[in-house]
């Protein structure tokens, strides 16, 4: 009987260098970890760097692990695009070809229309923009009207904002639900998000009650198949529940890894911990805030030895990303990048270079040749190199 349990911790947005075809999205020069690396001078994560994090790409003034405690490598998107939803779709076996539609210049009259018909309300901005720079911009004349602010990004999302006491949570999720109904092809955005805030002009403050409502997997992925996977933090938004068997929701990274080190220390239940790291991405990758990330990085790194200490003898620890989000480029959006692979276990072996994968769904074909399953459409499988 295999009794391995994987625990899978995606750094969101943690990219390790351009893509080749990065030019194609405008991301010439990205490289999240190592651009961090030059600004920062040293980076100091002793735990990751003793598990290989140095040996997968050159760093700034580190020396790459001698003996790595965990294998290295990484791994290419072979998806059409560079957000949440594809690379996440991705290491779970699924390869976006057509990507999601974006809307550089608002959504469509139809689709804003049909939308203020429905909720009752006019809207304010149906603009691409950041999303604390609209609620700083929107947010008095939002309080003065009642209207829901409703912008988008690069990325193929719908976002609505509303301040918790003109448009209560509840509601906005409501608001959200309708979105998603309308949003369909040509214009099916991959995401609609709810983007609560609280405090008054000038000192507006995004909530954690954020929530995203995802457009359904487009075929079946290896979760559907594992079928015991415990989502934690925005996982079960990602896949629109689709296999995840249970939830944890997290409202930052510091509770999502301690949510993660309970499972892996009480769960006997599950196959998969699969666990996102939101904070990376969204408060300081997006915000060019190339110190915050650091510090953010660092507070994970003291989290993983807690995690390795807390595993069981037949555990498997992996962390990768989805995409990048290079705090040291002038875009504030996702970069085409590269995603780091590092994985550990009592059963893995050491120090074993796995190089550059070719997809990022060859970690969804090692998890099905893991537990025996059929192969997948996608990936290659690296578990023979592993254990």
């Amino acid at each position: 009987m295999n009794t391995h349990r994987v625990i899978l911790i995606i750094l969101d947005s943690l990219g390790v260098g351009e893509l080749p075809d990065a030019a194609k999205y405008d991301d010439t020069g990205s490289d999240t970890l190592g651009n961090i690396a030059r600004a920062i001078g040293t980076l100091e994560l002793p735990n990751l760097m003793k598990m290989g994090l140095a040996n997968i790409i050159p760093l700034n003034n580190t020396v790459p692990a001698q003996n790595p405690t965990a294998c290295f490598g990484k791994m290419a998107e072979q998806s059409k695009g560079k957000d949440t939803i594809t690379g996440h779709w991705e290491l779970m076996g699924i390869i976006t070809k057509t990507p999601f539609p974006t809307f550089p210049y608002g959504f469509p009259v139809e689709i804003i229309d049909a939308f203020e018909k429905i909720v009752g309300k006019k809207v304010l901005g149906n603009k691409p923009a950041s999303g604390t720079e609209i609620i700083a911009e929107l947010g008095e004349q939002h309080l003065k009207t009642g209207y829901p602010i409703v912008y988008t990004s690069a990325d193929s999302v719908f976002q609505i904002a509303a301040h918790e006491e003109i448009i209560p949570v509840e509601k906005l999720y409501m608001f959200c639900e309708i979105a998603r109904r309308l949003l369909v092809p040509p214009h099916n955005a991959a995401r609609v998000i709810a983007r609560p805030f609280v405090g008054k002009p000038g000192s507006f403050k995004r909530t954690f009650s954020r929530k995203d409502f995802s457009i359904p997997p487009s075929e079946k992925t290896i979760l559907d198949t594992i079928n015991s996977t415990l989502g934690i933090g925005k996982i079960w938004d990602i896949f629109a529940g689709h296999g995840i068997t249970n939830s944890i929701h997290t409202a930052n990274n510091e509770e999502s890894t301690k949510a993660t080190i309970d499972a892996i220390r009480s769960d006997t239940s599950h196959k998969l911990i699969f666990t996102n790291l939101v904070d990376f991405d969204m408060l300081y990758g997006h915000r060019n805030d190339v110190y915050g990330y650091y510090k953010a990085l660092q507070e994970f790194d003291t989290f993983v030895s807690l995690i390795i200490s807390s595993l069981k003898d037949n555990d498997i620890f992996i962390i990768t990303a989805d995409h990048g989000c290079d705090p040291t480029t002038p875009s504030t959006d996702h970069s085409r990048e590269y995603v780091p692979l590092l994985i550990y276990g009592n059963t893995v072996k050491k120090g074993v270079e796995l190089g550059t994968r070719n997809s990022f769904s060859d970690l969804a074909q090692t998890l099905a040749e893991l537990w025996c399953f059929p192969r997948i459409k996608n990936g290659e499988s690296f578990l023979k190199d592993i254990l």
